[in-house]
């Protein structure tokens, strides 16, 4: 007999992240999702039956599931995104549930910068509204390869297939124009559960899947090793003791790609090239090892070689730069403004470096390019040019979200300023389709 960690040992995995405007019912399909696919515990469903009761509501009011959030913001917390699990029969989830103020549309980068579907939200009521077109944005940036468009409150437009058809429509033609390559729309009531879990009776017209069947059905490749070789250094270990005299490793997490015993290798920046001769995983030597196994390299020479360091294949190694242009999505209160200095993370690798341009910013409404803004505040989409004290190894963020992409912080407090993928900002428009589709990402 298959036990149920069997079962779900045997499933795949989905992370994905939701996105919508304040009042869309983000909360509430949240809620819905976790309720009717027997998520929640007992006494966590309890707890949300007696509070609205002495709400006086009748019915459990669901999106009480996600209230935690709200007090933790209370208490001044601004990246606070919360992460949910749970697990049907056919798969995994981890869901990344980011708040749908304005305020906090850096939350979203933050959820979705992992995910590989983005459930984004609309009050039927309201259509495609500005923070609409923020959340598509910052989809297409972090190239998330799925998006789900769940115009919800159907409920309250009588269930109207043209209401629903005309927000499908201007949806999918703007997430289009920013290059996303798959977009699934849903008419939705997060409050009564239609088309959420279980199939609606009210909108015989719709012949799609529920959210829960397209979320475990949707296409995920986490073949992480079919990517350009990269292994960024955290640590060096050199025990000089008796029982290893001579040893020295160099300890990480591989970020994408294979690595294998008497393979050819370069140490980025300084560009020397060296052989594997070991590989040691969980305190055994091994022939190969592949992404996201944390392991300790063995090299044939002694390099100089330290945290921040990037191992790759001789014969396909990143370029090095100084100079970095990307795109950023700006997190921060305090602007970003040309001439500033900060401090550029990439890896495990932190540089000191100066914004010396700021070409554009994104104007939402018509995707149009703002010229030379000088400055981006928060919750800006722009193009930086960033000049680094030192030459980094960076990947273009369309070939590997991992080594693609960057954190800028200021360096007198340590604040995150933005979020930067560097290389292009969007894939070349698409023509996306409302269903699914196996179009292949780099993850």
């Amino acid at each position: 007999m298959t036990t149920t960690a069997e079962q779900l040992s045997a499933t795949t995995l989905l992370r994905f992240a939701t996105a919508g405007s304040v009042d869309d019912g983000k909360s509430t399909l949240v809620g819905r999702l976790l309720h009717d696919s027997k998520a929640v515990l007992t006494d966590q469903l309890e707890a949300v039956e007696q509070a609205s009761l002495n709400r006086g509501q009748e019915a459990p009011d669901l999106a009480l599931l996600t209230d935690g959030l709200r007090a933790e913001r209370e208490q001044g917390i601004t990246i606070d995104v919360a992460y949910r699990y749970f697990a049907t029969a056919r798969r995994r989830f981890i869901l990344a549930d980011t708040p749908g103020h304005v305020q906090y549309t850096r939350n979203m980068v933050t959820g979705a910068s992992t995910a590989e579907l983005a459930v984004v939200l609309v009050d039927a009521r309201n259509g495609v509204v500005e923070q609409t077109r923020r959340h598509a944005a910052v989809a297409a940036l972090l190239r998330v390869p799925h998006v789900v468009l769940a115009v919800n409150k159907m409920d309250l437009v009588d269930y109207a297939e043209p209401v629903f058809a005309a927000i499908a429509e201007e949806f999918t033609a703007y997430a289009a124009s920013l290059g996303v390559p798959e977009i699934t729309a849903i008419p939705i009531s997060a409050l009564a559960g239609d088309n959420v879990v279980e199939p609606s009776a009210h909108m015989d017209w719709y012949g799609g899947p529920t959210v829960l069947e397209h979320l475990e059905t949707v296409p995920v490749s986490h073949d992480l090793t079919a990517c350009h070789a990269r292994f960024p250094v955290q640590y060096v270990i050199r025990p000089q003791s008796a029982e290893h005299p001579d040893y020295r490793g160099y300890a990480g997490q591989i970020a994408a790609g294979v690595f294998r015993v008497g393979e050819a290798v370069s140490v980025l920046p300084s560009g020397r090239t060296t052989t594997i001769t070991g590989i040691d995983a969980l305190g055994e030597s091994a022939d190969i090892a592949w992404a996201p196994q944390s392991v300790t390299l063995r090299l044939a020479d002694d390099i100089d070689i330290s945290r921040g360091d990037l191992i790759a294949p001789a014969d396909d190694a990143p370029a090095v730069s100084q100079d970095v242009e990307a795109t950023v999505c700006h997190v921060a209160d305090q602007p970003l403004s040309v001439g500033q200095r900060v401090l550029l993370k990439h890896t495990t690798r932190t540089v000191k470096a100066i914004v010396k341009d700021i070409p554009s910013r994104l104007t939402l409404d018509d995707l149009s390019q703002h010229p030379a803004p000088g400055q981006l505040v928060a919750n800006d989409i722009g193009r930086v040019v960033v000049r680094t004290a030192e030459p980094l190894a960076l990947d273009p963020y369309e070939y590997s979200r991992r080594t693609g992409s960057f954190l800028l912080i200021d360096p007198a407090d340590g604040t995150t300023l933005s979020a930067g993928m560097a290389g292009a900002a969007f894939a070349e428009a698409a023509e996306a389709v409302v269903t699914a589709d196996d179009a292949e990402w780099d993850f």
